[in-house]
């Protein structure tokens, strides 16, 4: 099973239409805030797909949570923006523990628009960095391959 993480996309929805036509196997995708109108356009385009979408910081009248849970392969996953979980001050530690204490595999998050995979005790910790507008390096989206052998996350850079 393949997930597809995007992040940050800052009104570049074609960026975002670009990277999911690229990664056709990934089923699940998660969209973890700033301009969640973006991929709401897609959600009709890709019926065939399975969308997860959490509100960024700058999405001020969404209806989406800041965050949520979800169980893929029996692997539960918290995903989030990351500014409610204070990510962009360079400590994880709120985002870990929270997710540690739910039970969850995986933690994703978006906000400070760097790419990033952490592992720690368990725990999967990545940010896909910015699809558009990349603080550091280029602008990048994450893939996770959940296999049988283990959890695989990867970086891709645009």
């Amino acid at each position: 099973m393949r997930l597809l993480v995007v992040s940050d996309s800052h009104k570049k929805a074609s960026v975002l239409d670009r990277i999911i036509r690229k990664e056709q196997t990934a089923k699940e995708i998660f969209f973890l805030g700033d301009v969640v109108e973006d991929i709401e356009d897609l959600v009709y385009e890709y019926s065939d797909r399975n969308f997860h979408i959490v509100a960024g910081n700058c999405d001020y009248f969404s209806c989406y949570k800041s965050f949520d849970f979800d169980v893929i392969n029996n692997i539960k996953i918290l995903y989030c923006h990351g500014h409610t979980f204070y990510v962009k001050s360079g400590d994880k530690g709120v985002l870990k523990k929270f997710a540690a204490e739910n039970g969850c595999k995986i933690a994703l998050y978006g906000h400070t628009h760097v790419a990033d995979i952490e592992y720690d005790n368990g725990l999967y910790v990545v940010n896909p960095g910015s699809c558009s507008c990349s603080r550091e390096g280029p602008e990048s989206y994450a893939v996770i391959d959940i296999l049988d052998s283990g959890i695989l996350p990867q970086i891709i850079k645009l």
